[in-house]
């Protein structure tokens, strides 16, 4: 059997094709210029991913711990931990604003990316000022070495700096803060209130102090028990709160509030953690870092292992912690807090009604600038410099579209009904010398996705039509774009249909350095994504195009439906299934792709309502048959080589 080029239809009225169908456009001939594509130049090479700390399980022991965790009850799976995820694994975590996601992990920024507006400035460790908190975490994420001493500008050797001491007795925990007060030019001596002392700020606290793994315990002892041990000064009477989140290296880096009289409450102690001289037979989960935790301390929503491996690859979570779709746990108090830890957002939506957003900016009784507040302006700061995923709801026509067409006759297409004439504000035609065989997808800037087999190194023979909405005349929103370049994946396979991706580079209008067509408000980029974990299989998409129809011919006005997301595809299609490659549809066949739509966008929503381009139209077998779900490139598999051609800002919303 023939695999074909597909484009999009989803069957209301299923009607069983018993042939094959073949590409609508098939530039596979020996003859044809697409196949010429691998004397093009390579594109860059990505920087390589460091290595796991910890190598896969090899001896016995090893694998029997590994077995141990599959079979709890919130670890894993299997294939998940063997990974050793961490939090710069920014496939299932986002990246803080100092780092950025190259091929899925982070790496830091130079210090002068990060955020200049609604900054607070931060004294650092060498008396130097820094225009952010930002600006000094990334400096600390290129040396390793903790940059800040505490927000603000006196910043002068004379001026005193945050320090922060553990009693080799004791494990005591005491912070040295600067006095920001105009004329002052002391610190006061605090301890730390038991209130939400954890592992997370228990590691940060050994790891300022040598300890590379971080903390073996957080404790908490009474105060007056400490008072009577007696020592060389008297213990201060005041403790503060302290907050991390477990990438900091030093306290100063975490939110620090609340001070308050301690009377004879418990403060907080440490026991940091000293590597033992062999490796441990019998461990409850080994980190990433190589550091020995409990089972109870994996997947409860607070990082123990201090580079989060506990909590990356979770079946669920303890202690009412919230589990995001990538397996991730985060700490309930990250739900509605004003920051998105789970990738889709599903952690700041509006269902959580039961938790009320979290004022960052002046938490309780706080007397020091937050550095979660400063995170979560430049994270937002860094989010808005792309508008992508929400169309211009002004512009969405509400007609009744059954008035539109012809009878109700458009109803039975493959699955598809009528969008309104500005509905699907990032899809476009792709014309080829007069003729559309193709869709594409608009991801902002000058630039349109669509598949490698729609085009050929030959711009002046395309055009692209934006806002169409009927097949063969252009309405009053339509513009029409000429294109200055294209650009198709150098690894693309004709017979294959492997790497079937090309960006189509517009040209720009004259004296115009950005602008390839008019601000259009019923035009609209859709967002492109960076991990392919973004999505997981069952959630619900949308495809459209003008794909052929039950009756076999081509719709005349642009269609829609709704597909999920199939895993597995191997199952259905053995070798021919390929990296890159993902399913979508409805194994009944009542929904799924088919000729007419090749280069189209398969669209999926995250919980906050940003629409990301998660799949291209590209191939599929059996239109419309049981077991043979339309196969659809893989667009976040492509990310790296997509930000290579069209730079970083014009298709990275997060992790940029």
């Amino acid at each position: 059997m023939r695999s074909a080029a597909a484009s999009l239809f989803l069957l209301l009225l299923l009607v069983v094709h018993s042939e094959t169908w073949e590409p609508h456009k098939d530039h596979s001939s020996n003859d044809d210029p697409i196949r010429q594509i691998q004397q093009k130049p390579q594109f860059p090479i990505r920087p390589p991913t460091p290595p796991a700390t910890t190598p896969a399980p090899t001896t016995p022991a090893e694998v029997e711990e590994v077995e141990e965790d599959e079979e709890d009850e919130f670890l894993g799976p299997h294939e998940c931990l063997e990974e050793k995820f961490t939090r710069e694994s920014c496939g299932l975590v986002f990246c803080p604003p100092w780092a950025r996601c190259i091929d899925g992990h982070c790496f830091c920024k130079p210090p002068y990316l990060c955020p200049v507006e609604n900054v607070t400035t931060v004294c650092g460790r060498d008396h130097r000022t820094y225009r952010s908190y930002c600006q000094a975490m990334a400096l600390t994420c290129r040396t390793g070495r903790p940059a800040m001493s505490h927000f603000g500008s006196n910043c002068e050797a004379s001026y005193p700096k945050f320090e922060s001491s553990i009693d080799s007795n004791t494990g005591l925990v005491q912070v040295f803060i600067p006095n920001t007060t105009e004329g002052s030019y002391n610190r006061e001596k605090l301890l730390v209130c038991r209130k939400i002392w954890n592992m997370a700020a228990a590691n940060v606290a050994c790891k300022d102090k040598g300890f590379p793994l971080g903390a073996a315990s957080a404790g908490f002892e009474f105060y007056n028990s400490l008072q009577t041990d007696g020592g060389p000064e008297p213990l201060p009477e005041s403790c503060v709160s302290i907050r991390c989140q477990g990438y900091e290296n030093s306290l100063a880096e975490c939110v620090i509030y609340n001070k308050v009289r301690i009377g004879n409450r418990k403060v907080a102690t440490v026991t940091c953690y000293k590597a033992p001289p062999a490796p441990q037979t019998e461990c409850g989960f080994t980190c990433a870092n190589t550091k020995c935790v409990t089972l109870n301390q994996t997947c409860d929503g607070v990082d123990d292992c201090g580079d989060r491996s506990d909590e990356m690859c979770c079946k669920k979570c303890r202690n009412n912690s919230f589990r995001c779709k990538t397996g991730v746990c985060v700490h309930k108090e990250a739900l509605r807090d004003g920051q998105m830890d789970c990738l889709d957002g599903e952690d700041e939506s509006p269902k959580h009604v039961e938790h009320k957003p979290v004022d960052n900016t002046q938490l309780r009784n706080t007397e020091y600038e937050s550095p979660k507040r400063e995170t979560t302006a430049s994270r937002k700061y860094l989010e808005s410099r792309l508008y992508c995923g929400i169309p211009n709801a002004t512009t969405v026509d509400d007609v009744d579209v059954e008035e539109r067409v012809m009878g109700s006759r458009v109803k039975r297409v493959v699955g598809g009904v009528p969008a309104n004439p500005t509905q699907i504000q990032w899809q476009v035609a792709l014309e080829e010398n007069r003729k559309i065989d193709c869709g594409g997808a608009y991801i902002g800037g000058c630039w349109v996705l669509t598949a490698a087999h729609c085009v050929r190194p030959n711009p002046t023979a395309f055009r692209v039509k934006f806002s169409l909405w009927r097949k063969t005349r252009a309405q009053d929103t339509t513009d029409i774009v000429p294109v200055a370049d294209i650009h198709i994946h150098p690894k693309y396979n004709a017979s294959s249909y492997e790497n079937d991706i090309a960006l189509v580079q517009l040209q720009k209008l004259p004296f115009q350095k950005e602008k390839c067509f008019i601000d259009n408000p019923a035009i609209s980029a859709v967002c492109v994504p960076w991990t392919t974990h973004l999505f997981q299989p069952n959630h619900t998409c949308s495809i459209s195009g003008w794909g052929r129809t039950a009756e076999g011919r081509a719709a005349q006005v642009l269609l829609w439906a709704n597909v999920s997301l199939i895993n597995d595809c191997q199952r259905y299609y053995k070798d021919r299934f390929k990296p890159g490659m993902m399913c979508a549809g409805d194994l009944d066949g009542s929904v799924d792709s088919c000729q007419g739509d090749s280069g189209g966008p398969l669209v999926c929503e995250d919980e906050m309502g940003i629409s990301y381009l998660w799949g291209i139209v590209s191939w599929g077998e059996r239109c419309g048959q049981p077991g043979f779900p339309g196969v659809y490139t893989q667009v976040a598999h492509f990310f790296e080589w997509i930000r290579l051609h069209t730079g970083w800002p014009a298709v990275t919303r997060f992790n940029s």
